[in-house]
């Protein structure tokens, strides 16, 4: 975008007609799904969003673990795919760039011809290592102490204003503020537009989720507003001096500064989602997991120095993303299989952190869990998480400070989930805080 930026538009991309994200295929909402034991598990669609609306995925996996560690979905409404689910084959896929690229996209759907949104996370080296290198410095030792004061500050403000014995909605009030305040530090956004950035996380990866969104163009609409805001911002910081906000930096870096529109807003997406729905999505499940196994509750009541352990176990047992997407850029034989040169191979983050033969009795949270930092969820490889110890002392300072006032937060009812294969994640999950006393 370089100077010009400052009178740059954003682009107005006419819609796609028959978008594919938008079949209807699949199970209908609240509908029976059939068991684990009776579907054919070598060709098996997990994909379908209702499953994972559900959270009626897991016992496909453990068959697909078992049986099929690498299995080709011929027909998805995405198209065909390959799904790798044990830990060892996942990274071997993860840790293979040059086998294995990032450059077709990391989910299931494709991006349309017509409105390419490239980001660093979906390239390969040297573009992807040095546009990386632009922004990765935001989460640098340095800032992150100066990060620490103002994550806690702002989450004992948050915790003050919580009805102690009323319900509310965990997600709502704690989860979705304190990672949207945390974004629009990152950004310098603007704070009273703050839930914009939550809003255009959802969209993002919402395209086929029509609780989010209902048409191409709506999803579409919806992210050109979102580069129309992040533009303007551009404009302003472009011909100012340098500053440590993403926008600056990219702004300003070498190899960031001049992009295209597109790839501004691939970009940004990026950076959203991934400063969004890991640790949004964390902060909800580990209450989640603490109420499903109370011992452990009552464990890190009693030894808070096992936090950090049990906020790596916390992430594991989550997996926020299910599954990031590879292309091979040749024939590969991986678990018994050949995978054809172009194919899309489905990486399931979710499945590898189950895999009964690297975790004992996965499915439990375990907050003494050894190695568990270990796990799949930040991605192996170059294309691990940039923002992994950021998340990681978000949920930190969240469990100290809730150790520090609450006795117990209950879980009132089910969590509502995201019917989504790639983020895996909540939408509501109603909760009472009791005070210690």
């Amino acid at each position: 975008m370089a100077d010009t930026a400052t009178t740059q538009t954003a682009p107005q991309t006419p819609p796609s007609a028959g978008a594919e994200a938008f079949r209807k295929n699949g199970l209908p909402k609240g509908a029976a799904a059939p068991k684990a034991s009776d579907v054919d598990i070598a060709t098996f669609d997990i994909t379908d969003p209702e499953y994972w609306r559900q959270d009626i995925f897991w016992d496909f996996f453990a068959r697909m673990r078992k049986e099929a560690p690498v299995t080709f979905c011929p027909d998805s409404p995405y198209g065909p795919y390959w799904s790798v689910t044990s830990y060892k084959d996942i990274m071997t896929v993860d840790t293979s760039h040059g086998i294995f690229s990032s450059e077709g996209g990391i989910t299931v759907v494709d991006q349309d011809e017509d409105f390419q949104l490239p980001m660093f996370i979906a390239m390969d080296p040297p573009k992807h290592d040095l546009q990386r290198k632009t922004v990765q410095s935001i989460v640098g030792p340095e800032n992150l102490k100066s990060f620490e004061t103002l994550i806690r500050s702002r989450t004992k403000k948050l915790f003050d204003e919580l009805p102690i014995g009323e319900p509310f909605d965990w997600v709502d009030k704690v989860s979705i503020e304190l990672t949207t305040m945390m974004l629009a530090t990152l950004f310098d956004f603007p704070f009273e537009d703050r839930r914009k950035l939550t809003r255009w996380s959802d969209v993002a990866t919402g395209r086929n989720n029509p609780d989010i969104v209902t048409s191409e163009e709506q999803w579409r609409g919806e992210l050109l507003e979102c580069l129309g805001y992040f533009t303007r911002l551009w404009n302003e910081r472009v011909n100012a001096d340098p500053r440590g906000d993403l926008i600056s930096m990219l702004a300003h870096g070498e190899h960031t500064r001049n992009m295209t529109p597109q790839e501004y807003l691939g970009n940004l997406i990026l950076l959203i989602v991934g400063g969004n729905d890991t640790t949004r999505n964390s902060m909800t499940g580990g209450i989640y997991a603490m109420n499903k196994w109370p011992g452990q509750w009552e464990k890190l009541k009693a030894d808070p120095s096992l936090i950090p352990s049990a906020v790596s176990e916390i992430i594991r047992w989550q997996t926020p993303l299910a599954h990031m997407r590879r292309t091979a850029l040749q024939d590969y034989e991986l678990g018994g299989q050949t995978i054809r040169k172009g194919e899309k191979v489905l990486m399931w983050y979710v499945s590898g952190n189950r895999d009964e033969t690297q975790f004992h009795k996965p499915e439990v949270l375990n907050i003494e869990r050894p190695m568990v930092r270990r796990h799949l969820s930040f991605g192996f490889g170059i294309h691990r998480c940039v923002g992994n110890r950021l998340a990681e002392m978000q949920l930190q300072v969240l469990w100290e400070e809730i150790l520090a006032r609450f006795d117990r937060i209950e879980v009132l009812t089910e969590p509502e989930r995201v019917p989504s294969s790639f983020v895996k994640g909540y939408t509501a999950m109603p909760v009472r805080v009791y005070a210690k006393t």
